[in-house]
């Protein structure tokens, strides 16, 4: 069976796409909560799916080489990642931007991501696939830290993708549509939800795109 690393998996999209994924794919989920890890290898056996999960914290370098060493040592190689860590901060004037938001935002968003390229790319090699998820707030007013960070994170995947058309791995950047997540409740607290796709919706409607 092929294999796919999601990180972020916890919840929302990142948990979405782990399920969506779990008929065609051993599913490597990592996230930082491991009751909420524990929930979506439930859903994923009954789904008749398996999962190995690693509850971590990106931002971890050595628990993330030691991550990728393992996917190694076990498949040798790995199939697709799906990119859906994100840190939300909290939304605020540039003005006001608060120092420690902004350190984690980019510890998370930035930081952690292109450490995680340069030691997943050697998995993925010449015909795997990376999908990042674009948010394109970079620029919007109070989403500072949050925008700016996004941003550059999806800068620094389309770098990659324009780095390895003709070499491998593929690298796919994928927007999703509005959903009714935890991390936009934090943005918009009082918006009406209703009018938001569910992200089991949403990682259906993505999982063509992914899967080819």
């Amino acid at each position: 069976m092929k294999t796919a690393l999601i990180t972020g998996a916890s919840r929302g999209l990142g948990a979405a796409l782990a399920e969506a994924l779990a008929p065609t794919h051993h599913i490597i989920a990592v996230g930082r909560t491991t009751g909420a890890l524990e929930d979506l290898d439930d859903r994923i056996k009954a789904l008749g799916g398996e999962a190995t999960l690693a509850p971590m914290d990106i931002t971890v370098d050595a628990a993330m080489q030691q991550l990728c060493r393992s996917i190694f040592d076990r498949w040798g190689s790995l199939d697709l990642w799906v990119h859906a860590a994100i840190h939300a901060a909290p939304l605020t004037p540039a003005s006001h931007v608060n120092p420690s938001d902004f350190s984690k935002s980019t510890d998370v968003n930035l930081t952690a991501t292109s450490r995680l390229i340069s030691y997943v790319a050697p998995l993925l090699g010449a015909v795997g696939k990376a999908v990042f998820l674009d948010d394109p707030r970079g620029g919007t007013a109070f989403f500072g830290s949050y925008g700016a960070t996004k941003a550059a994170q999806i800068a620094l995947a389309r770098s990659w993708q324009a780095e390895t058309v003709k070499t491998g791995p593929q690298v796919q950047i994928l927007n999703p549509n509005p959903m009714s997540s935890a991390t936009r409740a934090r943005f918009f607290p009082g918006e009406d939800r209703s009018t938001l796709a569910d992200p089991r919706d949403e990682a259906t409607r993505l999982l063509p795109d992914i899967l080819a």
